[in-house]
């Protein structure tokens, strides 16, 4: 009982640290931020305090609720694309290996295309509408979970998978009952890092042109040289992207209770 105690000990003082080391680091960076813009050594005009940026924030928030609709409407809607694309792609890959020996490396390949480099043929081909966005949302969304999702279907226990298919299960027996449920957790890991970068590939796209979104508006206050309000814009993202990734976190808790349990158990091991 004794050595259960002091391992638990142990566990709550690594979670703390855990939890405790980064904060600490951000908050010594920031006051270090501060204090080099106070002390005049870097002017404000070329980088804003984290205290102007702050105020900025909270003064600017009222008027950039459109841009924000519209930046959320383009991401959610590329988002919810590279979702149903990546399914659809990663079963196929899955149940054809002819398939993914001939898409798979037509994937990596397409990553190493800088998406900012599309974004203005898109502007070109699809016009200055909310299309050429949605695309560029679904390019930088769809890999990340292609692959978490194949990765996790390809994991599936060969024994398992055995004995389904002893007891006649088909294709589509198999997929619902075991392939897809020990692919979830796979499955989620991709949709996490992809709702990062929804907002990302939004923005982006919004910077080759647009009538509004949080990329148009970057790039007005830009011009203007109100980069006070462009670093305030870029916490506006931070903050959007982090709501989104807890917010899929909150997903697969409702889906997979179970894996958060089982965490917690092996953590107290």
């Amino acid at each position: 009982m004794r050595r259960w105690a002091n391992t638990g000990k142990r566990k709550t003082t690594w979670d703390a640290a855990n939890k405790t080391v980064p904060a600490a680091f951000l908050i010594i960076l920031l006051l270090v931020w501060q204090v080099v813009v106070d002390q005049g050594i870097i002017e404000k005009y070329i980088l804003p305090s984290p205290v102007d940026t702050l105020v900025t924030f909270f003064e600017i928030l009222p008027g950039l609720k459109p841009h924000i609709i519209i930046t959320l409407k383009e991401a959610f809607t590329g988002f919810f694309i590279a979702i149903c694309f990546s399914i659809v792609l990663a079963v196929l890959m899955d149940n054809f290996k002819l398939l993914r020996k001939a898409v798979y490396p037509l994937l990596v390949v397409s990553q190493t295309i800088p998406i900012i480099a599309l974004a203005p043929l898109f502007v070109i081909w699809f016009g200055f509408g909310p299309l050429p966005k949605v695309i560029v949302v679904v390019l930088v969304c769809f890999f990340p979970i292609v692959v978490s999702l194949l990765d996790g279907l390809n994991s599936v226990d060969v024994d398992m998978l055995n004995m389904l298919r002893s007891m006649g299960a088909g294709r589509i027996q198999t997929f619902r009952l075991l392939k897809f449920p020990a692919a979830l957790v796979n499955f989620f890991s991709g949709l996490r890092i992809a709702a990062t970068y929804s907002i990302m590939g939004a923005v982006i796209g919004e910077w080759l042109g647009g009538e509004g979104g949080l990329g148009v508006y970057m790039l007005r206050v830009k011009h203007s040289f109100a980069l006070d309000k462009m670093f305030a814009v870029i916490l506006l993202i931070v903050i959007l992207s982090m709501l989104l990734f807890k917010g899929i976190s909150l997903v697969q808790d409702f889906f997979m209770p179970w894996h958060k349990l089982l965490s917690k158990n092996m953590g107290r091991q």
